[in-house]
């Protein structure tokens, strides 16, 4: 392995050698920079910061988490392969900047409330890459609640860094971009990722400036967009409507599966669809079981009634404990087996 550990929070020797007091920091590119950030998303500005050395970028350090089980997370790999040096969170974080040469802190996707004692010391401060156009979504999944909530577009932001809360500090620039209706949780990550690299970059080329005009957020329209977990994909029948589910589903797209039960067993649907409401669909069911989460099957699918009428399709079903099967037969393996008024997803 090729990262590049510090032994402790300590000064070392050579850093010493390197010493910029507040009077002699430079005010154009390239800038030194310690990098904050831990995932896939954070590796689009880390990339992007590492392909312009000697122009925007002189040196480049990291701060990362701590290897887990053994397994490097996306940073601390692109680290290893480019020889970087890396600082472990939370136990080898850099205490006395003012005698490192790094001029600011770069944070993208990184997860951990900075303490002010590390943001003060860098003369430029902290700046973030948030992926969202804030206030709007604030926290830690904005492009998952983007797109469960269906909005029409997002965005990204270059915003101070504060203490002791997330996502709160004056914006510096911002960026954006239409969602469409086709667009998955995977596909906007990756087009939010290059954008919050070029706008970082566009951000580095004139700092100070940028510093200087800095915006506070307005105070209006603020939501928040907290850490989702597996709860966050089990469909609510009752209270969803067939677009609203088809939203969830592209906002959890290669992170969940939607999940729902079929008489108290566990069911992750794929392939979800909307689909038209027709009253010939159901016309052999009363009125009385055509409630939220009604399953019929219909052409080599299951059409699931949502709220205020209308319906998805789904063309597959994994059952837990079994391989995911076809819509066909999960229809003869159990909707089949009950009545009418027990064929309901819940």
């Amino acid at each position: 392995m090729n990262i590049a550990f510090k032994s402790s929070i300590k000064l070392t020797n050579d850093a010493l050698q390197s010493i910029r007091t507040k009077s002699n920091f430079t005010q154009t590119p390239p800038w030194n920079v310690l990098f904050f950030g831990t995932d896939d998303f954070s590796v689009y500005s880390l990339r992007s910061l590492y392909n312009k050395r000697g122009s925007i970028i002189n040196q480049l350090g990291i701060v990362t988490t701590t290897i887990r089980k053994g397994k490097l997370n996306p940073v601390r790999k692109f680290a290893s392969e480019h020889k970087i040096t890396v600082h472990s969170w939370p136990e080898q974080i850099p205490t006395n900047l003012n005698h490192k040469p790094y001029d600011i802190g770069l944070v993208a996707s990184f997860g951990h409330l900075i303490p002010e004692s590390v943001i003060n010391q860098f003369h430029y401060g902290m700046i973030n890459v948030h992926a969202s156009l804030l206030p709007r979504w604030r926290g830690a999944a904005p492009i998952i609640y983007a797109l469960a909530n269906g909005d029409k577009e997002t965005g990204v932001t270059i915003m101070r860094i504060r203490p002791k809360h997330f996502d709160i500090g004056e914006i510096l620039m911002q960026a954006k971009i239409p969602i469409t209706d086709d667009m998955t949780l995977p596909d906007l990550h990756e087009k939010l990722g290059n954008l919050g690299a070029e706008c970082l970059l566009h951000t580095l080329m004139d700092l100070p400036e940028k510093l200087q005009n800095a915006k506070p957020q307005p105070e209006v329209g603020v939501t928040f967009a907290p850490k989702v977990t597996p709860e966050f994909a089990v469909v609510r029948w009752d209270s969803l409507s067939s677009g609203q589910i088809c939203n969830l589903d592209k906002a959890v797209t290669g992170l969940f599966c939607l999940t729902t039960q079929w008489n108290g067993i566990l069911v992750k649907l794929h392939d979800v669809t909307d689909y038209t409401f027709s009253d010939s669909i159901f016309s052999n069911c009363d009125n009385n079981i055509l409630r939220p989460g009604f399953v019929k099957f219909h052409k080599k699918m299951l059409i699931v009634l949502c709220s205020v009428r209308t319906c998805i399709s789904v063309k597959r079903v994994g059952v837990f404990g079994k391989k995911v099967m076809s819509a066909s037969d999960f229809n003869n393996g159990y909707i089949k087996k009950e009545p009418l008024e027990r064929r309901y997803f819940r």
